[in-house]
Order: C-alpha cells, then sequence, then structure tokens
C-alpha cells in the first residue's frame, strides 16, 4: 500500500499537494507492521492506514515549516498528541502536506512553496488553508488526511474537492503541537472519503491531554460503532439568510433547496429560522482571529529559532522588522498588522470589545436552536472552486468564501461538509451540517445517512 501511495505522490507531483514524502521511513514502518501482522500481535485500529498531515502539526524529527520562509529549515522537536494517537494505533505517515502560510488564506495560494491545484480541474483552486490535504484524499494520495480548521479551514477545501471535512468540537482533539493561528478558534479536523473513516479517526484521536489544558475531559464515545445505528434525530433547522445571500451561487441555492423538500418528503421536520447575524459573521472572525494571530506569531522573532535575517542591523527592533518582513507572506502580515490595529489601545473597545460581545451573542443564539433543532444545514461555500488567481486582487472577496464555516468556529460546535452535490460547471459541492457542541455522534449519523441517500 505504501508503495502504491508514493507512486501515485509521484505521478501527481504537479499538484503540489505535498511538501515533502517521507518515503523510507513510510516502506520502513509498512515493513514492521507486516511483520507484526504476520506474527498474530495486536492489531490498531489504524493498522496500515496512510495518511498524510499538514504542515502545521509537529512531528518530531521532521521539518515543520508552516508554508512559511519564516520556519524554512525548522525541524519538529516533539510530535503533537493527535498525530502521535495516530501512530499508536498503527497508521503510517507518509508525508506533510501543502498549505496556506501560517493557515491564513481560502485557496491555497499564500503557500511559499507554491500553490495546490484541484485534481479535477488543475486550472482551479482546491480551497484552504488545507488545501495540499484536501487535493491528497481527492486524488489518492492519501487514505487520510489531517488538516486545521480556524474558520472553515477543512470543509471549504473539502467542499471544493468533493470529499468529507469534518471539524470536530472545540476542544474534542487535543491542540498540543498544532502552530496556533488563533487559538480559541483553531481545531484538528479530517478528511476522509467516508464518513465510516471520519469516525474511527476521530475516535482515535480525540480525547484528553495533559499538554492541552483547553481540551475536553468529556469522554470519548466510540464514534466507528455508535454511528451504525443509524440517527433518529429528525428536527432540522436552516437560517433563511444563508439562501438569499447576494453572493451564494444560484444553482448551488436550487440544489439545497431541492434537497432540503427531499428531507421533508422523507418525513424529516425542516423549518427556516431567521438570523440576522449572518453579515457580522466574516467581520468578526477577521477581527478576533487576527488579534490572537498577532499575539501568537509574535514569538516568531528570528531570535529563538526559524529565519533570522542576514542583512545588517541596527538594533533588536531592526532585526524584527528586517527579519519578519523577509520571512513572512503578504496575507500573514496584512492579519498580524490588521489584529495588532484592533488591539491598539485607541481601537481595542470599538473593535475588540465589540467582536467579543457579537461572539456571546452567537453562542447564545446556538444554545437556543439546538434546544429545538438537532441540526444546522447551510452551504458550505458560496460557490464551487474558483480559479487560480481569480481573487487575488481582492482580500474582502477571499475573506467573504468563508462567510457559512466560520459560524461554527466561533461558536465551537462540530461541523461536517458532505459531498453530496455537482455543478453543471462539473465541479463538486458539499453541503455543511452543524450539531450540538460534542454531538459528533448525531452528527457523523446523519451524515452519514445523507451519503447513503445520495447513492
Amino acid at each position: 500500500m505504501v508503495k502504491y501511495y508514493l507512486d501515485q505522490i509521484t505521478a501527481h507531483e504537479n499538484l503540489n499537494a505535498y511538501l515533502e514524502v517521507f518515503s523510507e521511513e513510510a516502506l520502513e514502518q509498512a515493513a514492521i507492521l507486516d511483520a507484526a501482522r504476520k506474527q498474530g500481535k495486536r492489531l490498531g485500529k489504524l493498522h496500515g492506514v496512510i495518511i498524510g498531515i499538514k504542515d502545521v502539526l509537529s512531528y518530531k524529527g521532521h521539518r515543520l515549516t508552516a508554508a512559511s520562509k519564516i520556519l524554512e529549515n525548522y525541524t519538529a522537536v516533539y510530535t503533537a498528541t493527535a498525530i502521535q494517537k495516530l501512530i499508536d494505533e498503527g497508521a503510517i505517515i507518509i508525508g506533510r502536506q501543502n498549505c496556506d502560510e501560517f493557515a491564513m488564506g481560502s485557496s491555497n495560494e499564500n503557500s511559499a512553496y507554491g500553490p495546490v491545484k484541484n485534481a479535477i480541474d488543475n486550472s482551479k483552486v482546491p480551497g484552504g488553508s488545507s488545501g495540499g490535504s484536501a487535493v491528497a484524499v481527492q486524488a489518492g494520495l492519501s487514505m487520510i488526511s489531517i488538516g486545521s480548521d480556524t474558520g472553515g479551514s477543512v470543509r471549504q477545501p473539502a467542499d471544493f474537492c468533493g470529499v468529507v471535512g469534518l471539524k470536530p468540537s472545540y476542544g474534542r482533539i487535543s491542540r498540543y503541537g498544532l502552530i496556533a493561528y488563533a487559538s480559541s478558534f483553531d481545531q484538528i479536523g479530517i478528511f476522509s472519503k467516508t464518513i465510516d473513516d471520519a469516525a474511527l479517526v476521530l475516535e482515535v484521536m480525540a480525547g484528553e491531554d495533559e499538554f492541552d489544558s483547553t481540551v475536553s475531559s468529556k469522554p470519548v464515545p466510540a464514534y466507528s460503532k455508535l454511528i451504525e445505528n443509524g440517527n433518529s434525530s429528525k428536527k432540522v433547522a436552516y437560517f433563511k439568510e444563508t439562501l438569499f445571500h447576494p453572493g451564494l451561487d444560484a444553482e448551488i441555492k436550487s440544489k439545497i433547496e431541492s434537497y432540503l423538500k427531499d428531507l421533508t418528503a422523507k418525513g424529516y421536520i425542516v423549518e427556516a429560522i431567521d438570523f440576522s447575524l449572518l453579515s457580522y459573521l466574516v467581520p468578526t472572525y477577521y477581527v478576533l482571529t487576527t488579534a490572537e494571530a498577532s499575539s501568537n506569531l509574535s514569538r516568531f522573532d528570528g531570535i529563538r529559532f526559524g529565519h533570522r535575517t542576514k542583512e545588517s542591523i541596527v538594533d533588536l527592533n531592526d532585526l524584527y522588522k528586517k527579519t519578519r518582513t523577509e520571512g513572512f507572506g503578504e496575507e500573514v502580515q496584512r492579519r498580524i498588522l490588521l489584529g495588532s490595529f484592533v488591539l491598539s489601545a485607541g481601537y481595542f473597545d470599538a473593535y475588540f470589545t465589540k467582536a467579543q460581545q457579537v461572539r456571546q451573542k452567537l453562542v447564545d443564539l446556538t444554545t437556543t436552536v439546538f434546544s429545538k433543532y438537532d441540526f444546522i444545514v447551510s452551504p458550505t461555500v458560496p460557490t464551487t472552486a474558483f480559479g487560480l488567481g481569480v481573487h487575488n486582487h481582492s482580500a474582502t472577496e477571499m475573506f467573504l468564501a468563508d462567510i457559512y464555516t466560520v459560524y461554527a468556529n466561533l461558536v465551537g460546535i462540530p461541523a461536517i461538509s458532505i459531498p453530496l452535490f455537482t455543478h453543471s460547471n462539473g465541479m463538486p459541492f458539499g453541503l455543511q451540517v452543524m450539531s450540538a457542541s460534542f454531538n459528533e455522534v448525531g452528527l457523523l449519523s446523519f451524515s452519514k445517512e445523507q451519503m447513503l441517500n445520495k447513492l
């Protein structure tokens, strides 16, 4: 299996999905697992499963760059808890995957190592920031990919690439070993071809961790077994404003409206509810995440690790400025500047405090919705995958690609994009499903039913 995937990766190098492939190491691990099987030893839940990891996850002894020049030659000194759990259950890590620099982007065009291309149409983006991870599953370059999702960075590329993309509840999986973008939003997520695969991988990665004070201590359900029982929950809501947003592609709107009618015909209770805060989601998200990013990325200073300028310097501030200007790409610089601005003395209350108040309103709204309904459904993205370079002139247009996905991160609930539809332009698009916090069993069961109904 490892040889097969190595051959596939080589054959599809033009997609630029991988930044580094661990060829020899993966073959050695495969040989060890083969020997263990022949000797009748206990096999892990993921015995021989070939997994690629986004280049923001720490894997000891391997390079870790966050697709940035500022970490160009950095080698990880420890392994992320989630990755270690995969390895302990027999998974084989085959390589690190390309992404938007520091997970900041919606198209995977912000990588210092070049853009990733969509395998269905190489002229189009795969989505971001976990674009390399999505394409690896889409093109058969790994069985599973592990990405990160701060505002849709698993679900949006899953939608563009026609695969399953799961973001669990905030705190369901330890973030120890994940390079931080916005700590109160970040969550490790999963790309797969099936709901069953996503459920099994979640089962392995979830759970307590002494190295992460924000991880949940709730017991981890046996997701892979529990979703086999089907889903008895039948109450589904959708926000009216999501289907009547001016940026939503007409065909996506039409197909999702037809899908909702079909759900009703199958016995589900499907109701529209008002969501007057939709237009506030993206501004709130970008105020808060950039504020956290400006703090998190201050550690990349050219002193402790990573890139340091080779130009002559006059003082410490000069070292910082030159190192960061050389090391950070344009989008990362933009977000650091925006975050520093909203945290500055004259603007803190006007922007950061106000955004936190909106976030609390969203949390209250979410509690109310899930007291009446089991799931919220929506489009995952307003359009299908767009062309490479199309939105490079406008950060605002790129930000609006996240309008449907950031909500789940703002309130910490689990969300999934499932590949149910194909557009007349030939590109796939998905349905986003959200549930109450830590109701991944219900979310996965419902999603599996929808995938089976599609077949």
